[in-house]
This record gives C-alpha cells, structure tokens and sequence, in this order.
C-alpha cells in the first residue's frame, strides 16, 4: 500500500484521472519464491496469533529465509502488511475498474457507491489488523497510499456524477467512515455487525446524492 504503486491511469469508464495501483515489480525466480513464501507464511502466522503477536523472526523462520533476507524486502512488519493487502486491492481496483455492476461501470452513482461500501467492509473484515498496521505505521501514513488516492478518486467522481455538493469534501468523510480505525472501533467495541454498518453508510451517502 505504499505511495509508489499508483501507475498509469485509467481509461475505463471510470474517470479519466483514476489511478491504477501499479504491477507487482518483476524479479528473479529465487526471489519471487521467497517472496510468495514469506507472504503465505506471514498470512499463516497473523491469522492464528494476530499481528502484534507475531514477530518478523517468527515469520523469517516459518518461511525458511533469512532474516537479512527478509528485512531487506519488506523493511518491517507493516511492510508485511503492506505486500499482504496489496492482492486483495488489485483485486477491488479489478472489480471497480472492469467487473460487473453495480460495482464495476454501468450502474447509477449511488448504487456503485453502495457497492463499494459493502465491498470495502468485506476486505476490512478480512484483514482487518492488517489494514490497521498499514495505516497507522506513521502519522497520516493511510493518507499516501495509492490506495487510498484510488478509493479517493472513485468516490470523489461518483459522487460528482450523482450530483452531490463538496465530492471531495464528501469522498473524505466516507473513507474516514472507512478507516480501519474507526470501523475497529464500531465493529469490535460497539459490535455492530458489517451487514448493519454497511446498511448504515449506505443510507448515509444516500442522503448526499439529489
């Protein structure tokens, strides 16, 4: 989820300016099957004992590589996290860009918005923790993802397409309604379900649009 990986633009249906999170970085065999081993190994180790109980040692041994090894790739946990959630992006930025409505082209605003509420709740459900880590690694790190640029962008120009007041303005709200934080926060110790929540940001965007 770093800054680096927004690429070319879209020229979709979608907007023009819409960033598109760049290809994965070609690289040796050797290192690709380090690579898919540290990330599945990582996966492994954070879903059984959680994030902060896990150690970049315990992942470096669960994968067979070296810690140097390790280090020099992904320079810390949250750069695990990062390589981890990068998948499930491409695959949203996929859906949005080139998928079915109402979550790829095709749809009316509101209900693509709609869609990617519901869509973006389900890979915060999976990988909740791991989001969490990526955007709060530093101080307003969620804020210079490609990601988030991405996710921006979308629902910044749906909502203009819908007719709604200060998109910008609007977009940011929603995301914040998104951070991994704050739905933390409602679904942990306030437990609202995601099926409740996402009814409830739905309804939310609703009232923007005319």
């Amino acid at each position: 989820m770093s800054s680096n990986r927004s690429g070319p633009q879209s020229a979709s249906s979608t907007p023009a300016e819409l960033p598109v999170l760049g290809a994965p970085v070609r690289e040796r065999a050797d290192a690709a099957r380090n690579r898919i081993r540290v990330l599945q190994a990582a996966e492994k180790l954070f879903a059984e004992r959680g994030v902060d109980a896990v150690t970049m040692d315990d992942v470096a041994g669960a994968a067979g590589v070296g810690k140097g090894t390790l280090y020099r790739r992904f320079g810390d946990k949250s750069g695990l996290a990062m390589a981890l959630l990068d998948q499930r992006e491409r695959e949203l930025q996929e859906q949005i860009l080139t998928g079915p409505p109402p979550l790829g082209p095709g749809a009316e605003p509101a209900d693509r918005l709609g869609a990617f509420i519901e869509a973006y709740l389900d890979l915060l459900d999976r990988q909740l923790d791991l989001v969490l880590l990526s955007e709060t690694a530093t101080t307003g790190a969620r804020f210079r993802t490609g990601a988030h640029t991405l996710w921006r962008q979308h629902c910044r120009h749906l909502l203009e397409t819908g007719g709604a007041d200060g998109a910008g303005i609007a977009a940011d709200v929603l995301l914040a309604a998104l951070s991994a934080e704050q739905v933390r926060h409602w679904r942990r110790d306030r437990e609202i379900s995601s099926a409740a929540l996402a009814q409830s940001l739905v309804r939310l965007v609703r009232t923007w649009l005319p």
